[in-house]
């Protein structure tokens, strides 16, 4: 890959109702690439170069020779998203748990950072962190 050349991330996870996945992001403030959409997937689109392929699980399994996590027992990844202050961690996590996920987590404050952990309605872990700048230069 060339130095101009950005990369870019897609995380797979599978899902359970990808009609209620979409609708769970999409009241967070969530929106989908409709050229990667269909009755198997959806892209969400996190930025730029970030996204998250939400795959029905008998779609995810032809894809892993692996069983698909239990996620009710088992982590197998907390997805970490920044945001722009305190309050917007607040504000996504909430959001979260009013469209049904639930808490992992009590709230972490190192001071420098703030974060909330939920679990999706598939139990995947998403942390929402805020570092602030100027704590961590000194």
């Amino acid at each position: 890959m060339s130095a101009t050349q950005t990369r870019q991330i897609f995380v797979n996870l599978p899902v359970k109702d990808l009609t209620k996945t979409v609708d769970f992001f999409t009241k967070l403030g969530f929106e989908f690439d409709p050229k990667f959409t269909d009755e198997n997937a959806t892209c969400l689109i996190i930025n730029d170069n970030a996204f998250a392929m939400l795959l029905v699980e008998d779609f995810f399994k032809k894809f892993i020779k692996k069983d698909v996590c239990n996620t009710t027992t088992h982590a197998e990844a907390i997805c970490a998203l920044s945001a722009e202050s305190r309050d917007q961690v607040d504000e996504i996590v909430d959001k979260a748990l009013a469209a049904g996920g639930r808490p992992a987590n009590d709230p972490m404050d190192e001071g420098f950072m703030y974060a909330r952990i939920f679990e999706d309605l598939d139990g995947h872990l998403w942390e929402i962190l805020y570092m602030d700048p100027n704590a961590m230069e000194q």
